[in-house]
């Protein structure tokens, strides 16, 4: 799969592209993540990328010319153009059915904004798909791309070691927050490792799992009414 990151701060991601499980699967090369500094489309001596919102307002704008030129000549590199999306704080939440959707497609453009927003004709013209990581502002773009290249790579076959772990972990097909999980010291600190997980006996382990699962996802859904 391959992701094309379009911001004005690429150096912001050389350290998250150089660590853990993302740096395994490029160098395997199951993942592609391309870089590209939006103002390298911006005209002019000062290379400027926004401006001031017509009708007044606090902060600036992203113009659009360079997102426009930025997006065309990044989808033009490859034969699928894939699905430009826009990180924004007004956009769908991010869920794992999103991301699971996310996954499906072969090539992803992340469009990072900055200032006020984009320039209104960005959306109109270029037909993103807004996406929010959660109901709050990020300085910028760029922390929510990376959220996004975290929760789909993992879903891209032969990234994780254990393809169950994708069947088992929070917020899967069925909804369900994860049981708890424990390992070695079996009593830490006066608190002990549920004699169930050291039985040995697997349904009643499934069993006790599959109820921590539902009473923590009924506590989930209880203290957010």
């Amino acid at each position: 799969m391959r992701f094309d990151v379009l911001t004005l701060f690429p150096e912001m991601f050389q350290g998250y592209l150089s660590q853990s499980l993302l740096k395994l699967a490029i160098q395997e090369e199951k993942v592609e993540v391309h870089l590209w500094d939006i103002r390298d489309w911006a005209k002019g001596k000062h290379q400027s990328v926004d401006d001031r919102p017509f009708g007044g307002g606090p902060g600036m704008v992203f113009t659009p010319g360079p997102v426009f030129d930025c997006v065309e000549e990044v989808r033009a590199k490859e034969s699928d153009p894939g699905l430009l999306v826009m990180l924004t704080p007004g956009g769908e939440r991010l869920t794992q059915t999103v991301a699971v959707e996310l996954a499906c497609e072969k090539r992803l453009l992340l469009l990072c904004g900055r200032y006020e927003g984009f320039d209104e004709r960005v959306r109109q013209g270029l037909k993103p798909r807004e996406i929010s990581i959660g109901d709050f502002v990020c300085n910028g773009g760029e922390v929510p791309a990376m959220v996004v290249v975290d929760t789909v790579m993992r879903l891209v076959p032969g990234v994780l070691g254990d393809p169950a772990s994708l069947l088992e972990e929070s917020h899967n097909g069925e909804g369900m927050v994860e049981y708890p999980q424990y390992t070695r010291p079996r009593e830490y600190r006066g608190m002990e490792v549920p004699e169930v997980l050291l039985s040995g006996n697997h349904a009643a382990i499934a069993e006790w799992r599959r109820e921590q699962s539902r009473l923590r996802s009924q506590a989930r859904r209880e203290s957010n009414c």
